[in-house]
């Protein structure tokens, strides 16, 4: 009955929004009346079978651009520019830019390690089926469990690889763990241990930047921290994360203990990954951003122009060497 229930609800759409039939064509067609067809329509939405994206004509800002690489010796950067969009439209925005650079950089047999974040969703969510001839997806850390599925490591990897065609391989492990005896422990374990390796050896790194404001914190989100610790690494300098490890303004590591928990690389282990593409963007996640750029985690920045500017002013408002 169920499967009856969505064939019929993938028929109507099908006749709404493919075969442009009006809502009382389908319901001559169909028997049904103009009321039914109108809920069903809505059910379809609600049920998934409808998936209605907006295409928004990104344009970026390539004088951004060029400021920005010049500014901090990157290999590129891409700046969205965001005019009167709202912060949703803009995360889809970085999404886009985001994917259609991957696309242009990712070739066959390369290894495509990504971490956890909405910036992270988006960018998966906005990529074409760009087939690639044995691409591998690795997680470059240890699974959050607490968020949304599509927002964690193990699904978008999947996603991403069966969206490329590709293999991927998941590192069986949680994101944070309760010592640094057990973190130790689990990464003696093969498949933990040779996951790890796998991730070091990535060809690109796709990365969020994390804000330590609760508003915007996905550790606080996902419960990994409350808002007392929140405020405890905002105390010690922190400014923002990659990969749950945490820095400040000046992309000095600030020593906190739930690093020594950890399973996933490590920040000197993702600069050595030749390219690694940030993400992320608006006003308040500028000090992550510069933080993540004065420490050289990512060589690829992707934001948008309010981000941009915010960041380009706090660089030149502080010494780059934090002294």
């Amino acid at each position: 009955m169920i499967e009856d229930r969505r064939h019929l609800l993938a028929e109507v759409a099908s006749l709404y929004y493919e075969q442009n039939l009006s809502q009382a064509e389908i319901a001559e067609r169909l028997g049904l009346s103009r009321s039914n067809v109108s809920r069903l329509l809505a059910e379809a939405r609600q049920e998934g079978i409808v998936e209605i994206t907006i295409h928004y004509p990104w344009q970026g800002r390539p004088d951004l651009e060029r400021r920005l690489v010049e500014r901090f010796k990157l290999k590129d950067a891409r700046v969205l520019q965001t005019g009167s969009y709202g912060y949703t439209q803009m995360v889809q925005g970085l999404g886009v830019l985001a994917a259609r650079y991957l696309e242009s950089h990712l070739r066959d047999r390369m290894v495509l390690g990504i971490s956890w974040s909405t910036g992270v969703y988006q960018v998966v969510n906005a990529l074409r089926a760009a087939r690639r001839l044995g691409v591998t997806v690795v997680q470059l850390t240890g699974a959050v469990g607490s968020v949304s599925p599509v927002l964690d490591g193990p699904d978008l990897a999947r996603w991403l690889a069966q969206t490329l065609g590709g293999q991927y391989r998941y590192l069986h492990a949680p994101l944070l763990v309760e010592s640094a005896e057990v973190r130790q422990a689990l990464e003696q374990e093969r498949a933990i241990r040779e996951t790890l390796n796998l991730a070091r050896r990535a060809d690109i790194a796709l990365v969020g930047i994390g804000s330590i404001q609760p508003a915007l914190s996905t550790l606080l989100q996902a419960g990994l921290v409350d808002e007392d610790g929140l405020a405890t690494i905002a105390a010690m300098g922190a400014v923002g994360d990659i990969c749950t490890y945490h820095y400040d303004i000046y992309g000095r590591i600030v020593p906190l203990e739930l690093h020594q928990r950890i399973i996933g690389i490590d920040l000197a282990s993702l600069s050595r990954i030749p390219l690694v593409i940030g993400v992320a963007g608006g006003r308040e996640k500028a000090e992550a951003i510069l933080g993540a750029l004065r420490g050289g985690y990512i060589n690829c920045l992707v934001t948008d122009e309010v981000a941009a500017h915010e960041v380009l002013r706090l660089a030149n408002q502080t010494r780059d060497d934090g002294e």
